[in-house]
């Protein structure tokens, strides 16, 4: 079978997510071209030979443009900080590969669309790391919401909540770097937004409020010296959709004891569904009629009736983890590489949620509804 190279840019949380997704693609799915691990590269001299070592990629480098311009590999994925993104898409579509960026895959819409004109003027896939709408249990949920099994949709409640930043004495990071674009509303926002999307289609206005809950922090770890945070903590939305239902959307990453609170209710004139990604494997289903004795929330499982699901586990209710979301993601990228199909989320899906993202900021700012031009 004909190898197809993957290098990697970062070794942090998703540098080392992308590296064991596509590793186990190539045993999992049936792809035409077998996956390799061929170059990591981190600025981390230390970071990268211990990725090097521990995750099996063939070689190392502390320059990514060396990664980039490599004629071994053949797909760049890029999981460094969101300043970043641009600079290196920019540099691998020039030299001809497939790009494969977590999100917010940019600072600004603007940004984003050069982005993707790029990649579209070149010929190469793109993917953005949108891995939580790859659920099988949510592709069901879309396709129930597509067949009119919910009836008409009437309202959507979604949001993602965590708790990495409620510490008021947490360091100052890149995550709070306005030069990077919004705080919250791009980093877990982009998440529920493109969930919403993925579920219910086009949002076509928003009215927001942003909020900064910890006005200051240190500039470095137990440093007393402190520095502004100029970006949002919890971001509130109202959408209107284009289907002509609204919703609300939350994004706080200080919401003190949630680890993974990404969710959504929708409600419509059939049915309703309730989701959470705490239980991940699950979706609740309500249907409007029959017997009243017996009317409530039924939970579906996640089973090898919900594709992918069968070829991680032949068994239901056995569950199905963040990596392998991961891996399905990695997998459809490379199987659109191959001519299978549109995979997605693509750049110009990820330009759509930034001008949400950005269209938000500005809403805040104005007070008014602003429509997503």
């Amino acid at each position: 079978m004909e190898e197809i190279g993957i290098g990697i840019i970062g070794t942090g949380f998703m540098g080392k997510s992308h590296a064991i997704a596509y590793r186990a693609a190539g045993g999992i799915f049936p792809l035409k071209h077998r996956p390799v691990l061929e170059m990591v590269a981190d600025n981390n001299e230390a970071a990268g030979l211990a990725a090097h070592r521990q995750l099996g990629f063939r070689r190392v480098t502390t320059d990514w443009r060396a990664l980039v311009n490599d004629p071994a590999v053949h797909v760049v994925s890029i999981t460094t900080p969101n300043t970043l993104h641009k600079e290196m898409a920019l540099a691998a579509i020039a030299a001809g590969k497939h790009v494969h960026c977590e999100k917010p895959i940019a600072p600004s819409a603007a940004d984003a669309k050069e982005m993707l004109e790029a990649a579209e003027k070149a010929g190469v896939k793109t993917q953005v790391g949108f891995n939580y709408i790859k659920n099988p249990v949510l592709k069901l949920a879309r396709d129930m919401i597509a067949s009119g099994e919910l009836g008409d949709i009437i309202g959507f409640r979604g949001i993602h909540g965590e708790d990495y930043m409620t510490d008021p004495d947490g360091a100052w990071s890149w995550r709070l770097d306005p030069k990077g674009g919004g705080g919250v509303i791009a980093d877990l926002g982009s998440h529920i937004i493109g969930m919403a999307r993925f579920l219910l289609g086009p949002i076509t206005e928003v009215f927001a409020d942003l909020e900064t809950v910890v006005p200051t922090r240190p500039v470095a770890p137990g440093a007393s010296e402190r520095r502004a945070v100029e970006v949002d903590d919890i971001a509130r939305l109202t959408v209107r959709f284009a289907r002509g239902c609204r919703g609300t959307i939350e994004a706080n990453w200080c919401a003190t004891g949630r680890k993974m609170q990404l969710g959504f209710e929708i409600a419509g004139t059939k049915g309703g569904l309730v989701f959470t990604q705490e239980r991940f494997n699950e979706l609740q289903y309500y249907k409007v009629g029959g017997d009243p004795r017996h009317q409530g929330f039924t939970r579906i499982e996640a089973s090898p009736a919900h594709s992918p699901y069968g070829l991680f586990c032949v068994a239901g209710g056995h569950q199905i983890g963040f990596n392998d979301l991961k891996t399905i993601e990695a997998a459809e990228f490379l199987a659109t590489i191959e001519g299978n199909g549109p995979s997605g989320p693509d750049f110009r899906e990820a330009y759509e949620i930034q001008k949400i993202v950005d269209t938000a900021i500005q809403a805040s700012l104005s007070r008014n509804w602003m429509s997503i031009s």
